[in-house]
């Protein structure tokens, strides 16, 4: 038998839960969005492209900056909200590395055009 309370209470339950498994999937590619920021400046700083298992995630835009003494990566990806009328979030992580000795100050030029690109694996 359904009373009013729960009539009340499910439809607020139900908004919980969606804020929640988003608020976990956010935390899921923040984490993700480092690791290949972090990967990918180590890479750069020692004149390599970053390996491929350090890719983006999907929809995820990502840029490299240099100057003398850093390469910085950043990696900004969309959040997947559970709910159609609710505005796109996006996370972002950024990662500074300083330049090994011997390598010139300069992003990659096959990582460039990797770094520039947005990741979209359908």
């Amino acid at each position: 038998m359904f009373t009013a309370e729960l009539a009340a209470g499910l439809p607020a339950l139900v908004l919980l839960l969606g804020v929640g498994l988003t608020a976990v999937d956010a935390v899921r590619l923040r984490v993700w969005c480092l690791h290949a920021a972090r990967e990918s400046a180590l890479a750069q700083s020692r004149g390599r492209t970053a390996p491929p298992w350090t890719d983006p995630p999907v929809g995820a835009a990502l840029s490299a900056t240099a100057d003398d003494r850093t390469v910085r990566i950043r990696v900004q990806a969309p959040v997947r909200v559970f709910g159609a009328s609710v505005p796109r979030v996006r996370v972002a992580a950024t990662a500074v590395a300083s330049w090994e000795p011997g390598v010139a100050p300069r992003v990659v030029p096959a990582a460039a055009g990797r770094l520039g690109m947005v990741r979209d694996r359908g």
